[in-house]
C-alpha cells in the first residue's frame, strides 16, 4: 500500500491549489481517505476526510474553502483549496484507513503519503 501526495507549491494569499493523492497497491474506493497538515512547530491536524461511500467530514480548517473529492477510475483523491491564507502554509499529507469510517484523528490512519509542501505568501 502506497500513497503519493503531490500538487503543493508556492501561491499568493487568495489563490488556489489542488493537491492529489494517488494510491497504489489497493483500491481507494471502499476506504476512508483524509488530508492532514502540519505547520512548522505545530502538531499535525486533520483537514478533511472522505469515506468509502463519499460521506465527508470537514474540520474548521477546511470549511468553506477546501473540497475533497475522489476519482475512482484513477484511484486518486483530490483536495481543492481555494482562498488560501498564509496560515494554511504547511506540509499536507494524505492518509488511508482500510475501513469505511470517517475520522479526523491521525492515530486512526495506518497508511500515509510522504507529504507535499504548501506555502502561501501574504
Amino acid at each position: 500500500v502506497q500513497l503519493q501526495a503531490s500538487g503543493g507549491g508556492l501561491v499568493q494569499a487568495g489563490g488556489s491549489l489542488r493537491l492529489t493523492c494517488a494510491a497504489s497497491g489497493f483500491h481507494l474506493r471502499p476506504h476512508s481517505i483524509a488530508w492532514f497538515r502540519q505547520a512548522s512547530g505545530k502538531e499535525r491536524e486533520g483537514v478533511v476526510c472522505i469515506s468509502g461511500t463519499d460521506r465527508i467530514l470537514e474540520t474548521e480548517a477546511a470549511k468553506g474553502r477546501f473540497t475533497i473529492s475522489r476519482d475512482n477510475a484513477r484511484n486518486t483523491v483530490f483536495l481543492q483549496m481555494n482562498s488560501l491564507k498564509p496560515e494554511d502554509t504547511a506540509v499536507y499529507y494524505c492518509a488511508a484507513r482500510l475501513v469505511n469510517l470517517l475520522s479526523s484523528r491521525d492515530q486512526d490512519y495506518r497508511y500515509w503519503g510522504q507529504g507535499t509542501l504548501v506555502t502561501v505568501s501574504s
